[in-house]
């Protein structure tokens, strides 16, 4: 005997799970592509409003000061390494390395195209130039709008908000430079502002730009903040910087210009050694030449012309900054009131925000702040117009409540973000007062030390012949003096950081099929309906005898009305699987039964009845179920005279057999619905009326109440030859099938069949044959005869697919024209 290769069986089995998996997930393919198109159609817009930021990025070497000549005079250094990369990254980040940098940059106004798509920056493609007094008060961070008129004159004008801006409520601007014409190259000049416009390109008449001044604090700030240091790699001294910008070149120039700024410093740093010497030489060289009150005389000159210390401007500068850092300090605590004050108005969710006052009236020149709370402010008051006519519960109030919660939900987040930037601001202040404090108590102690020094001058005149040597190669390596530190990269090109197209694209992708399929996932895990066959196979114990297709006509009467369909063809297969297993009866009786209403025992019961009749046996369908009556309203009659009727002994039994339209085949109507329809199915009537059609009839079909809901079904399925349990797809709840699995397993009930009814078009396989029945036949376009019998489903089909489709496209085309 050949073995069984087990192993194989296995193989084949998971072969056909990843098959049905496959074929049950991916006729939801139709989901998956609107989803995933809706994913990258966001994407898309996403990208297309959002301004791009590239990252710009350039290296330089530090070096080990190695060179001899910068120290003749310091010898106790002549050991040391000198590197130190930690303070150089400290130096590189400084705010007077930035203050230096953006010196030689026109960073100070930002000009913008005009468009409402989004903030395009010309940057150096500006066909204006704005030269600013900054010495003068400023109106800063708020966008205008310069308009060239001609090759001389322009006009400046609010700038008015666009379609994707949400901050239209800016800070206010200096109203008297609007309306007016002005010439370029004139001084503009008032309380609040003070600049000069050039035309730089005159091609450019009649375009708006839109400009923004930029106080150079902000900008130093800023740009602290954006540079990043970081070590090439950890065994060089090769320090790479980086920053974030929106326009490349800007990017670069400032990255450049910072490296440039370090070299320069760097440079002067060593320069100041030698010069600091030769000055200390000659000094004292002039010191030995004449008397010591001749000297003393020079020395003071030499002080007058060198401007070396005034104590008195030096306390009156170091005060000034002091002042001016106390008010910004008082200036940043009362922002931060309130925006605490903002954050606590958050918390309480009020819907009332008539007392809010407008960032823009303090001079808070947040935009984001100013639009968020002037929204809420407009719906603030729109809200309490209409509560002044409707109630809290009316549509368009709930609307508006929708719309500020949504606001303030990103108001409290820029709100937090607002407090934190601010507070790191008043910390940054805090510490250069106290810089600017130890700078004040020193300067009293810096005259002692130049004191100290002139007289340490004025003793060293055993000197005298060394300083002359001394002077000549001071004066050499001053003039040979290079920076110890090299640029090694500049910025030149900018990498795209944000948004990742490419990734964004690919995950939208990832969603839109993830989500649907997800949902699918959990619809499928939440619903407990038997789904398909082999969900039934799985939940059901009971031999399947058949399975009948899902039908779309108007007509509970398929097979007489339609025979040609694909579900009289399912009810024909039926029959014949029946007639095989009660071969040996002259009668068939067919017991048709479900779990619960509306799984469709009585379509089934007249069906298969119709079908046995056109197979020219006579047959009768008895309307079984007393308790919701159905089968008379299928042949246009009423339920007057029935079933209960005979079972009471009001009529007798030729009475309530109705003949029908069509030959062999005649129907029992319930009748009128009884107070113990249980009790009547269990009296000897029933028997005797069941004997009676057994005489005068080929087949009977028995349409009884639902078995999970009445105790009667199970003993009338004992009189039957033929019990047949209909299960519909998508409804039937698989706990519903526990009843007939325990009465099948022990045996209580016999001769229980299946029936699967209601199967739309699934089109999985499973074992070498086709759930879904008809669906065989219907796509079976090769075949001719088949082509031709079933020709009405198919037409009827193709007829719905195009109108699916016409009214999809229709609705596709109506969303689009929204848009």
């Amino acid at each position: 005997m050949e073995k069984l290769d087990l192993s194989q069986l296995d193989n084949e089995e998971k072969a056909l799970e990843i098959r049905y998996v496959v074929a049950k997930y991916i006729r939801y393919w139709p989901w998956y592509v609107v989803f995933i198109f809706l994913f990258v159609f966001a994407t898309f817009m996403f990208h297309r409003y959002t301004v791009d930021e590239y990252e710009v990025s350039g290296s330089m070497l530090i070096k080990t000061n190695t060179s001899p000549e910068s120290k003749i005079l310091d010898r106790s250094n002549i050991f040391s390494s000198g590197l130190n990369l930690e303070n150089d990254i400290l130096r590189i980040k400084s705010k007077a390395l930035a203050q230096e940098a953006l010196s030689k940059l026109h960073f100070d106004v930002e000009y913008y195209a005009k468009t409402t798509i989004k903030a395009i920056e010309l940057y150096d493609r500006s066909p204006i130039r704005i030269d600013v007094d900054w010495s003068h008060t400023q109106v800063a961070d708020v966008p205008l709008e310069l308009v060239i008129l001609s090759e001389t004159n322009f006009r400046i004008l609010p700038e008015e908000s666009g379609m994707m801006d949400f901050n239209s409520a800016m800070a206010a601007g200096d109203d008297a430079l609007f309306n007016k014409t002005y010439t370029f190259g004139d001084l503009i000049e008032t309380g609040r502002s003070k600049f000069t416009v050039f035309l730089v390109n005159p091609a450019r008449i009649n375009e708006s730009i839109v400009f923004k001044l930029i106080n150079p604090a902000t900008l130093e700030d800023f740009y602290t903040r954006a540079i990043e240091v970081t070590l090439q790699n950890e065994y060089s001294s090769v320090l790479r910087l980086t920053t974030t910008s929106k326009v490349v070149e800007k990017g670069r120039d400032y990255i450049n210009s910072l490296m440039e700024a370090y070299i320069g410093y760097d440079l002067r740093e060593k320069n100041r050694t030698q010069e600091n010497t030769l000055a200390f030489i000659e000094e004292q060289l002039g010191f030995l030449q004449d008397s010591l009150q001749e000297k003393e005389r020079e020395l003071q000159d030499f002080k007058v012309e060198n401007k070396l210390l005034d104590v008195s401007a030096e306390f009156s500068n170091i005060l000034g900054k002091m002042n001016t850092l106390d008010e910004m300090n008082a200036e940043i605590d009362y922002q931060l009131d309130y925006f605490n004050q903002i954050k606590n108005y958050m918390e309480q969710k009020s819907k009332d925000f008539s007392q809010v006052i407008a960032p823009s009236i303090i001079g808070v020149p947040d935009p984001l702040l100013n639009g968020s709370i002037q929204t809420l402010v407009t719906l603030s008051q729109d809200r309490r117009r209409l509560l002044a006519t409707v109630n809290e519960n009316h549509p368009e109030v709930l609307k508006i409540d929708v719309q500020m919660e949504k606001i303030q939900d990103v108001l409290f987040e820029n709100v937090l973000n607002l407090i934190s930037n601010t507070e790191k601001k008043k910390r940054s202040i805090q510490a250069d007062i106290e810089v600017y404090d130890a700078e004040f108590s020193t300067l009293p102690e810096s005259e002692s030390k130049y004191t100290g020094i002139f007289r340490e001058f004025k003793l060293r005149e055993s000197l005298f012949t060394y300083l002359l040597e001394k002077r000549a190669e001071a004066g050499i390596a001053r003039a040979s003096n290079v920076s110890d530190n090299t640029i090694l990269d500049y910025a030149k090109r900018g990498t795209l950081v944000f948004p990742k197209k490419q990734q964004n694209y690919g995950l939208a992708i990832v969603l839109g099929f993830l989500l649907p399929f997800g949902f699918i996932i959990l619809r499928d895990m939440f619903d407990d309906s038997i789904k398909d066959q082999r969900d039934l196979k799985k939940h059901f114990m009971i031999p399947q005898l058949g399975i009948v297709g899902y039908s779309e006509k108007d007509t509970n009467m398929v097979v007489l009305q339609h025979p040609k369909s694909a579900v009289a063809e399912s009810f024909r297969s039926l029959r014949s699987a029946i007639t095989y297993l009660a071969s040996g009866k002259n009668t068939k009786k067919i017991l048709v039964t479900s779990s619960v209403s509306g799984e469709g025992k009585t379509f089934t019961s007249l069906n298969l009845a119709s079908a046995m009749a056109l197979g020219s046996k006579k047959t009768v369908v008895v309307g079984g179920d007393l308790r919701r009556p159905k089968l008379a309203s299928y042949f246009g009659e009423s339920d007057r005279v029935g079933l209960s009727t005979y079972l009471i002994g009001k009529v007798e039994a030729e009475k309530i057999v109705l003949a029908t339209d069509h030959e062999n085949l005649w129907y029992v109507p319930s009748g009128v619905i009884p107070p113990n329809p249980a009790e009547l199915l269990q009296t000897p009537k029933l028997t005797e009326f069941l004997t009676y059609l057994e005489s005068r009839f080929d087949v009977i079909v028995f349409d009884t109440p639902p078995m999970g809901l009445v105790s009667e079904t199970i003993d009338l399925m004992r009189l039957f030859d033929i019990n047949l349990y209909v299960v519909r797809q998508n409804y039937t709840v698989k706990d519903h099938l526990v009843m007939i699995n325990d009465l099948f397993n022990n045996k209580q009930v016999k001769n229980v069949y299946g029936v699967f009814n209601g199967i739309i078009n699934s089109g999985y396989h499973y074992e070498g044959y086709n759930y879904g029945y008809g669906n065989t036949y219907l796509y079976s376009q090769n075949n001719k005869y088949m082509y031709n019998y079933y020709g009405d489903d198919l037409d009827t089909k193709k007829k719905k697919l195009k109108k699916k489709s016409l009214n999809f496209r229709q609705k596709l085309k109506k969303l689009f024209k929204t848009r």
